[in-house]
């Protein structure tokens, strides 16, 4: 417990009022001194058995970079009590109302809003609170310790609005991953994935022209996969690039199995992404295995140079591709934060 400034304020007109009467007289002053005094004394009874309020947090849904989000406190007391709060939230997060002046009341919350800054995991808490008597003259401070979790996945590109070509090129490698069974064999034309040459028969015959691998189409849809590393600098731009191309994969009816350094993740629509969201999160920096490089339908790779999306050998810088932001919208070159 502690005397506010405005207490303070009340303890040096008292001891005024204390000395002009030991001067003067205490006739005149007994009807300033008096009321003050117990205001005092009542504030600090009223203080003292206050117990430390019982506060309870709602969950926080995720989100994308550059949302906001509601954050909601409960408190459990008795009676109306006058306070003073500080939220704390962590770094990649901001925040419109988490210090305030309020009353803790029975069935009654406080909430305030969150802004989604940098992609990752963050923590919201612990709660500064400031009890203080009806007068604001004595206060009495508690740390509750009890936090929540928010998860703020990468912005998300509409990749319908980048260049022609490169747009084709990343289709196609989509839409080949609905074939299943192999066929037979044909010649190369002009625009087949190089991903369908058939190399050992090409080196029997090598004065030939190169021959591909024709497929039985299925009802069933196959999976493409998307592979993606990037180095320290650069991993919130291979994560908004994997979300964005795992986005569209989905909205094509195309399950997806994505790949980063520090895990995996699979999806077979847009609605049920989540997994593969958190996973992009809170993705770190590193480097795929080249097997895994070898077998990805998709490979992204971000570095001081670019983010790059490599399609049958071709290399498509992800800026070509990225249309406006369809989930978020924030600047993903932020620093991750997991």
């Amino acid at each position: 417990m502690r005397v506010t400034r405005r207490g303070w304020g009340v303890v040096a007109v008292v001891g005024f009022c204390l000395v002009m009467a030991w001067k003067f007289g205490p006739r005149s002053l007994n009807a300033i001194v008096v009321p003050l005094v117990v205001a005092l004394v009542a504030g600090a009874i009223t203080v003292t058995r206050a117990n430390e309020p019982r506060v309870s947090r709602a969950a926080i849904e995720e989100g994308f970079v550059g949302e906001r989000r509601a954050v909601s406190l409960e408190a459990d007391v008795d009676r109306p009590i006058a306070a003073e709060l500080a939220d704390d939230v962590g770094r990649g997060l901001s925040a419109t109302g988490n210090v305030a002046e309020t009353t803790l009341a029975p069935e009654r919350g406080y909430s305030y809003e969150l802004e989604l800054e940098c992609r990752g995991k963050h923590e919201v808490g612990p709660l500064s609170l400031s009890v203080t008597d009806a007068f604001g003259l004595v206060e009495r401070q508690f740390e509750i310790d009890r936090t929540t979790r928010v998860v703020v996945y990468p912005p998300v590109y509409d990749l319908r609005g980048g260049s022609g070509d490169d747009f084709a090129l990343l289709t196609g490698a989509i839409q080949e991953s609905r074939r299943d069974e192999f066929d037979h064999l044909r010649e190369y034309e002009h625009g087949d994935s190089l991903r369908n040459v058939h190399w050992k028969s090409a080196a029997k015959r090598p004065d030939d022209d190169l021959v591909v691998k024709e497929f039985t189409a299925h009802e069933d849809d196959g999976t493409v996969t998307v592979a993606a590393e990037s180095v320290p600098e650069t991993t919130d731009e291979m994560a908004a690039a994997t979300a964005s191309v795992v986005t569209y994969a989905l909205e094509s009816a195309v399950p997806v199995d994505v790949v980063v350094p520090d895990g995996s993740a699979s999806a077979t629509a847009r609605h049920d992404r989540r997994d593969v969201l958190r996973l992009l999160a809170t993705a770190g920096p590193g480097t795929l295995a080249a097997e895994t490089r070898r077998e990805a339908d998709v490979l992204i790779r971000a570095d001081e140079g670019g983010t790059t999306v490599t399609i049958d050998g071709l290399e498509v810088p992800f800026e070509r591709l990225a249309g406006a932001t369809i989930d978020g919208g924030a600047d993903p070159r932020r620093g991750v934060i997991t």
